[in-house]
């Protein structure tokens, strides 16, 4: 386990992307673009007409189960950690209320809209580290420095 003790304050941000745009990538350039150092998915609303996912029996050896879907699909649900190796799960419902979920590969078309409300830790720094046990780049969480909020970029 990986925690960075006393916990953290956090700032919020609400954005609305528009139909066509891809939702994975625009949720990149938005942490990007504010340089946000621990930021999360509180809630996210909408709806897309693509989405490629790995399936929960992937491995890091064997990560070829992936699903592309194609056709109208609200988002129910969205959660994870947008750290630049983003790591987000979806959960997509069709026509009919079937549900769909899995590890989101990016390919999230938007149909109608996606609005989001993203959090950042403020005294947190999310990174990824390959993790020998699982075979994937895994969440660690530490304090930020003061050093780091000035030059985010920096070492």
């Amino acid at each position: 386990m990986t925690s960075a003790g006393g916990g953290s304050s956090m700032r919020v941000h609400a954005v609305r992307f528009s139909p066509g745009q891809e939702l994975f990538g625009s949720l990149q350039e938005f942490v990007e673009e504010r340089r946000l150092r621990a930021p999360f998915i509180i809630t996210c609303v909408g709806s897309v007409t693509k989405a490629t996912l790995r399936l929960a029996n992937a491995t890091a050896a064997n990560t070829n189960e992936v699903i592309h879907l194609s056709g109208r699909y609200e988002i129910v649900s969205l959660v994870g950690t947008l750290n630049p190796d983003a790591h987000l799960h979806i959960c997509l419902s069709n026509a009919e209320g079937h549900t769909v979920g899995g590890h989101v590969l990016g390919d999230l078309e938007l149909f109608t809209t996606a609005e989001v409300v993203v959090g950042e830790a403020a005294d947190l720094l999310f990174t990824r580290e390959m993790d020998d046990r699982t075979g994937f780049p895994e969440l660690v969480v530490k304090p930020r420095s003061q050093s780091e909020d000035k030059d985010p970029t920096g070492p």
